[in-house]
């Protein structure tokens, strides 16, 4: 039986519905952010889909499914940003031939591994492993540049405990970060940053352990603090 079968009552749905919107404000930035990276970085074509719609349909697909309708506002939350996150997934891969590359399927199951490679930053100050990425959908157009906006750039100066870096330095900086930040550790950075989760819910989320979760973002943190 799914969620609007089991809400048989006005007030039932009504408490459902409130506890479904308590978590939009957090949703809704992590959302868009990921909108904005995904077209900057080609993936998705600029202006066609919208944070809105994104969870308008997840907010369905949560309805359609089996869910515990008295679960604790937590628990609604944590399982809309799990069908959000899904259905951005398979968005994301299904729209990646805009970048003329191959399937990105190889990139969503090998993304985390690559991660036990260092990160390091050539003459030019761009983000690179030390081991050459082969993969060509990792390589992004930097003569365009990823710039990000700037109350986006506050929220993650203070994340990652950067109090010295000037706004005129962080545009570009970040834009490098993110252009060379593998798609699906960028997207544990996101949950973090903009969705407000903590890593236990965001390991809950993306279904790995939370320490995995805790050195994926220090190992983000610690490259970036030091290549700034």
């Amino acid at each position: 039986m799914n969620v609007s079968e089991k809400l048989t009552t006005n007030s039932a749905r009504t408490t459902f519905e409130k506890k479904v919107l308590s978590a939009l404000p957090h949703i809704h930035p992590y959302v868009k952010h990921r909108i904005y990276i995904a077209e900057t970085t080609g993936i998705l074509p600029k202006n066609m889909f919208s944070s809105n719609g994104i969870i308008d349909e997840s907010i369905i697909i949560l309805y359609d499914n089996d869910f515990d309708v008295d679960a604790e506002p937590m628990a609604i939350k944590l399982e809309l940003f799990k069908i959000v996150d899904r259905y951005m997934n398979v968005l994301f891969k299904n729209e990646a031939y805009h970048k003329n590359t191959i399937s990105t399927d190889v990139i969503l199951k090998e993304e985390l591994s690559k991660l036990n490679e260092d990160y390091t930053i050539d003459a030019d100050y761009d983000f690179i492993l030390n081991t050459e990425l082969n993969d060509i959908s990792y390589h992004q157009d930097l003569n365009e540049g990823l710039h990000l906006y700037s109350d986006k750039e506050t929220s993650i100066l203070s994340a990652f405990e950067v109090e010295d870096l000037s706004k005129k330095q962080s545009p570009e900086v970040f834009g490098k970060l993110y252009n060379w930040l593998p798609f699906n550790v960028s997207n544990i950075v996101d949950l973090y940053i903009f969705g407000k989760l903590d890593f236990e819910s965001i390991s809950k989320i993306k279904n790995i352990e939370q320490k995995r979760v805790e050195a994926i973002f220090d190992k983000v943190k610690r490259t970036f603090r030091r290549h700034i």
